[in-house]
Order: structure tokens, then C-alpha cells, then sequence
């Protein structure tokens, strides 16, 4: 099955200033893809560390998908690190001189022209809905780190990426608490070994424990499902979401 790690950039990651939003997003869709996301690093703006991270991670995921550092500043410096990364110099895209010149005119600068420079070899991708391209290099996806701009870059990924087998997701709401529960998840996960089980205390709401089940067979998901819904306590169960026992539970 198709793996990926993803590399989080940015001094203001490390330090607070900024709150890291990206990470959910491409969670959830790589998921949905069927992709495993097995890896997550989070590294400051430095040239040498962040290739270094991308020479790891591209050896041992099938895809690596960064996110900040792609602006026209000082310490965006994601492109400089992939070009170092793959041992190719920075150069000046043609097409990307057009399109900034297109889009300031005459108010163009060196500081507007240095996002013409790419990695001498990669790929530049757009979608409709996002014109301005990204780059690609090899199995390294560089994206961008503003939250609304990395979200409308996510079809690229789905048009790129070969997905996997998709997984098949349920999950129990308990009013149990995870100390009564842990012997029966320990049955329950020995006994299921085609699923990954979650267990996932909350402070307020309606429920106290959310259970989880993630599978790449649906059968395997819904006999989980049951078993935990059979096991849990009359009257714990507060709902339950896909599957059989969505409809059918106690």
C-alpha cells in the first residue's frame, strides 16, 4: 500500500507565532486516497536541514508532501532545500517570468521574479481551480503553508498520487471510560487483526470515549464493529457510525 510523510516548514511553526493547520488537512486526505501518512516532521527554515529531511523521507515513503517556505522573503527557502535535496541548481522558469509579469505588470521586482525559480527538472502543475502551478520533484510535492491556499492545492494531490485501497472507517460512542474498557479493546484488537483500533477519551460532550475502526476490508470493519458494540456495557453505547451495527446497535 502507497505510503507518505509529511514535512512541515517554518520558524513560525516551532516557536508558536503560528498555528499549524495544514497537517489535518492533508491527514484526512490522504486518507481518503487510501495513502498512508506513516511520518510527520516539522523543521525550521534551514536550507541543509530541511534537505536533509527530504533525502530521508523520500527514500522511505512513496510520496513526501511539504507544506510553507514557498514565498518571495528571506526565510523562504523550501525550493533552495529540494534543489539541494536532489543535487540540481535553482533556475529561472519562463513560464512562471510570464505569469508574474502577467499578473504585476509594470510593478514588477527581482523579489516578484524570484518565484520563477525552481529546481532545475521539476515538474509545474496547476489545476483549474488553482492556476498557479506547483512543483513537483520526483516524489516530493511542495506546497505551500497559507492553510486556504494548501487546502485549494489538495486536487493535486488527487489527480497525482496512485491511491490505494480505500479504508473503510466506523466508530463507537461510549459513555465508558477508557480504564473500564481496556481489557475488552485489549480482546477486541488481538482477536481483529485486519483493523486498527482507536480509543479516544473527550472532556465534554455526549460521550466520554469514541472508539475507532480503520480497515482496508470493509468485512474486517464491520466484524470489529460488532465485536465492540457486543462487548461494551447495556445502555453505553450512545451511537454508532457505519456499518451494520449503525443501525442495528444497542
Amino acid at each position: 500500500m502507497p505510503t507518505a510523510a509529511a514535512l512541515i516548514i517554518g520558524n513560525e511553526i516551532l516557536t508558536g507565532k503560528v498555528e499549524e493547520a495544514n497537517l489535518t488537512l492533508l491527514a484526512r486526505e490522504l486518507f481518503g486516497l487510501g495513502i498512508e501518512l506513516r511520518r510527520v516532521v516539522v523543521c525550521p527554515d534551514d536550507i541543509a536541514g530541511i534537505a536533509g529531511d527530504i533525502e530521508r523521507l523520500r527514500d522511505s515513503f512513496d510520496y513526501v508532501i511539504t507544506s510553507g517556505g514557498v514565498g518571495p522573503t528571506h526565510d523562504d527557502v523550501t525550493l533552495k532545500a529540494v534543489a539541494a535535496a536532489f543535487d540540481r541548481p535553482l533556475v529561472r522558469s519562463p513560464e512562471l517570468v510570464t505569469k508574474i509579469r502577467e499578473m504585476v505588470g509594470e510593478r514588477c521586482t527581482e523579489g516578484h521574479l524570484r518565484m520563477a525559480d525552481v529546481p532545475e527538472g521539476a515538474d509545474l502543475v496547476s489545476t483549474p481551480e488553482v492556476p498557479w502551478p506547483s512543483v513537483v520533484m520526483d516524489n516530493v510535492y511542495v506546497l505551500p503553508g497559507v492553510p486556504r491556499i494548501f487546502r485549494m492545492k489538495l486536487p493535486l494531490l488527487r489527480d497525482r498520487l496512485a491511491a490505494g485501497r480505500r479504508f473503510y472507517s466506523r466508530a463507537v460512542y461510549t459513555m465508558c471510560r477508557e480504564t473500564d474498557i481496556a481489557e475488552m479493546l485489549d480482546l477486541v484488537v488481538a482477536a481483529h487483526a485486519e483493523v486498527e483500533i482507536g480509543s479516544y477519551p473527550v472532556m465534554d460532550g455526549d460521550y466520554r470515549v469514541k472508539l475507532t475502526v480503520d480497515s482496508r476490508s470493509r468485512g474486517a470493519a464491520d466484524l470489529a464493529l460488532a465485536a465492540l458494540v457486543e462487548a461494551l456495557p447495556a445502555g453505553a453505547v450512545v451511537r454508532v457510525e457505519g456499518g451494520a451495527a449503525a443501525a442495528g446497535g444497542r
